[in-house]
């Protein structure tokens, strides 16, 4: 089921981030008076009674700087907005009032993108009247909505016309009949999204897994567009495969695409269960595969890394086992942090190890549910400090009450202490490698949240 997309665009320095960070809730974005302060994008997951979305803040546009034009920024920046973002929020500054770039923002904005863009007017401590409305009225993007993003005005009217646009869109709403048995489909099937660098070979590895050509496979890096979804029967079970435009690492020189990129598979990683990570056997592992891998542990999400291409005509098999001691020596200096995600060598052409993957799948699927009884946890818990006395980092003498794991999918455990800064990073790294030792969770990340209890 897909989830809208709301992006933020704007000059530098207009409130965009705090018009972020308070529609999500929480301070995920910085905020200063420096313009220029959000490096990087910032992508939540916000939950409406009505329909859920993403937001994005994209971050202030370099307007002129350096080798880019206005032109060039906004035409990236269009780009997004027309090919993965639903809706638009267009950011002005209600106390400066119009720039020059605004004009030139709106008009390619009118020209380029063919999907609902609001007009935020930011800083609007009071109401203004018509009168004062009339210069932003001359953007040509209709009706101002009126915010003070700093002090939260006028932000649940704006939610609540964003989901109007939606509503009328055509987004399935809660209420509608059709959302619970969408709902009810999406959780009777294991949803699997592939996700790599563009030209890696996710397409054609669908393709041999459907044994037909579903998927549009081309040598030109970013011909998958959108996600897809592709229903796989396999062994009398069936598997919901979802195929995403190659993701990009957000560029360092803030220039171009790449800094606003892969918005849709952003989503379905936010969407699934299992991430397939898809290398390419003839590529170097890079930043992009490393920033790729963190995105999946840090949403949650269960992970299997896929080597493809491990196809080499001519090759025996003791010049292909020492390849692959070769390559998983490189894993695991690139990857350190992944030992425990199941690792899969696979050819789209030869169909090699593709039945593995599904039998990696069920497992990671059952690893992700397993709970484990309190009484096992403590008892687990009582020898590891027997072994291993917790270490500090301050005058107060570290020390662990008891431990629980109230949630699965992924499993999360609770460690009750008597103070959480006393605690050594190298002893929390410990609980979590013994916690796999003694219960194994191949295939997902787990969680573990520190908590302090008053002792009587």
């Amino acid at each position: 089921m897909k989830t809208p997309i709301i992006t933020i665009v704007g000059r530098p320095n207009v409130g965009k981030s705090t018009l972020f960070n308070k529609i999500i809730g929480s301070r995920v974005a910085i905020t200063a008076e420096e313009s220029g302060t959000t490096r990087d994008r910032l992508f939540h997951k916000v939950i409406n009674p009505s329909i859920d979305f993403f937001l994005v803040d994209t971050g202030g546009l370099e307007f002129g700087k350096g080798e880019n034009t206005i032109e060039d920024d906004m035409q990236a920046q269009s780009r997004i907005a027309m090919e993965e973002g639903d809706l638009v929020l267009f950011m002005v500054d209600g106390k400066t009032g119009i720039h020059g770039q605004d004009y030139k923002a709106a008009e390619l904005l009118r020209k380029k993108v063919k999907k609902p863009v609001f007009l935020v007017v930011n800083k609007c401590d009071q109401y203004l009247d018509e009168a004062q409305l009339a210069d932003f009225y001359k953007l040509g993007l209709g009706q101002p909505h009126q915010v003070s993003a700093m002090h939260k005005a006028g932000i649940a009217m704006l939610i609540d016309n964003i989901i109007l646009s939606l509503r009328e869109r055509h987004f399935i709403a809660k209420d509608d009949k059709e959302y619970k048995k969408m709902v009810k489909w999406e959780d009777a099937h294991t949803k699997i999204a592939l996700v790599g660098k563009p030209n890696v070979g996710k397409s054609s590895l669908i393709n041999a897994l459907l044994n037909k050509d579903k998927l549009i496979v081309s040598e030109i890096p970013g011909t998958t567009r959108d996600s897809t979804d592709s229903v796989i029967k396999y062994q009398e079970r069936e598997y919901n495969f979802i195929d995403t435009a190659g993701l990009k690492r957000p560029g360092k020189t803030g220039r171009g695409i790449e800094k606003f990129s892969a918005l849709r598979s952003m989503a379905s990683i936010e969407r699934t269960d299992i991430a397939l990570l898809v290398l390419d056997s003839s590529d170097k592992i890079s930043h992009q595969d490393q920033a790729i891998a963190s995105y999946i542990v840090d949403a949650g999400k269960g992970l299997i890394i896929l080597v493809n291409k491990w196809d080499l005509k001519g090759e025996d098999a003791p010049k292909e086992e020492l390849r692959r001691n070769a390559y998983v020596s490189r894993l695991k200096r690139r990857f350190p942090f992944l030992a425990w995600a199941p690792l899969i060598f696979t050819s789209a052409v030869t169909k090699k190890n593709l039945h593995a993957v599904f039998d990696q799948i069920d497992l990671i699927t059952k690893e992700r549910r397993k709970r484990i009884t309190t009484a096992k946890l403590n008892t687990f818990m009582e020898q590891l400090v027997h072994e291993h006395r917790p270490t500090g980092k301050g005058r107060v003498h570290p020390k662990i009450y008891y431990i629980t794991q109230p949630e699965i999918e992924p499993p999360k455990f609770i460690v009750f202490v008597n103070k959480k800064n006393a605690f050594h990073f190298s002893y929390v790294r410990y609980i979590e490698n013994r916690l796999r030792v003694k219960f194994a969770f191949t295939g997902t990340p787990i969680k573990i949240e520190y908590r302090e209890k008053v002792r009587s």
